[in-house]
């Protein structure tokens, strides 16, 4: 069968390539890969930027859907069912939050992730998944399954917003998502559902981006600065890694307001910054600035649960362009594209 493999640390080596079927084991389920999404994780594993050491190919991706082929007897799939396999698996020790199946928490780093970290991804025609580690997915949803992965990190960031506005009164009216990416547009998505007023910060002046923004109901502000939005938000969701724009994040809620920062930010870049102002208004509002990375099963139903309720021709135009897995290599090519998706199918 056919996979999109890769040796990790190695530029140049991303490729279609033949690879042995796989064997479920008895707690596995056999499944036909349908759909792919490309993020920036997968990008940098192809330029050879991230990733853990291995001699042999990598079948790289974790924004998975696929339809169950063969089941377990007496497990809760049947053959037809639409799934998504979850990418990470908690250590072998275990760490004390691994053990409670809070593995998105892991403090050791022990873990591993499908194609990511040191296991084989679900870029592949056809693939194996434990079934304690596989969601169904509503059939309504269709392809537009392959969205809950990246869903399910920002399901995460809601669920700890929350947890940590509880800790006092809590009564946000509204939200800014910096960055019009998928993270960003599906946090507004989640912020939307919330009842918040929506606001999306991001560089584009034109296009699809805004046009998502207006069609969620939020209001779209271009620029590259928080600040020229004109008020200070009760709650940001930073989605870009943009070092200035954490900053200004940092700089600029309201009283008591909440920071969740999911962009990853590269290092390197040195900006000017008045560190005892940030310290000083962290502590004079009471307000918090955490970061969020991955999602355990609860973040994955949560999301799998929201993208169902969702207006379906709005999330189907975050993906902006689909390929054939035979034309995958494309899939990481630089671009205006919101979603890239791969037809594991073609």
């Amino acid at each position: 069968m056919r996979a999109i493999t890769l040796i990790p640390g190695k530029q140049g080596t991303l490729g279609v390539t033949e690879v042995p079927e796989p064997e479920p084991k008895p707690s596995q389920l056999l499944v036909q890969g349908l759909a792919l999404g490309i993020c920036g994780t997968d990008r940098e594993l192809n330029s050879g930027e991230y990733g853990w050491p291995r001699a042999e190919p990598m079948i790289l991706g974790h924004e998975s859907l696929g339809r169950v082929l063969q089941s377990p007897e007496g497990s809760a799939y049947s053959p037809g069912d639409l799934v998504v396999g979850v990418v990470r698996r908690p250590d072998p020790k275990p760490c004390p939050a691994c053990a409670r199946g809070e593995f998105d928490m892991c403090r050791n780093g022990e873990y591993t992730e499908r194609g990511i970290k040191e296991l084989d991804g679900y870029g592949s025609e056809r693939w194996v998944v434990e079934a304690g580690y596989a969601i169904k997915i509503d059939p309504a949803l269709g392809g537009l399954g392959v969205l809950v992965e990246p869903a399910s990190v920002v399901a995460k960031a809601w669920e700890h917003i929350e947890a940590i506005g509880s800790r006092a009164w809590f009564g946000p009216q509204n939200v800014l998502v910096t960055g019009a990416g998928p993270i960003g547009l599906l946090a507004a998505l989640l912020g939307k559902q919330r009842g918040l007023d929506v606001h999306v910060l991001d560089r584009a002046t034109e296009g699809i981006k805004p046009a998502l923004v207006a069609a969620l109901g939020g209001t779209y502000h271009s620029g590259d600065g928080i600040e020229s939005i004109g008020f200070k938000p009760d709650i940001i969701v930073e989605a870009t890694g943009s070092p200035k724009l954490v900053v200004e994040a940092m700089l600029n809620t309201a009283a008591a307001g909440i920071v969740c920062l999911t962009g990853v930010s590269s290092g390197g870049r040195l900006i000017r910054t008045d560190a005892g102002q940030i310290n000083r208004d962290i502590v004079l509002e009471n307000d918090v600035v955490f970061g969020t990375v991955n999602a355990n099963l609860r973040h994955y139903r949560a999301a799998a649960a929201a993208l169902a309720k969702a207006d379906q021709d709005w999330l189907s135009r975050l993906i902006t362009r689909r390929l054939p897995l035979d034309q995958a290599p494309a899939a990481f090519e630089p671009g205006e594209h919101v979603k890239v998706v791969i037809n594991l199918e073609t």
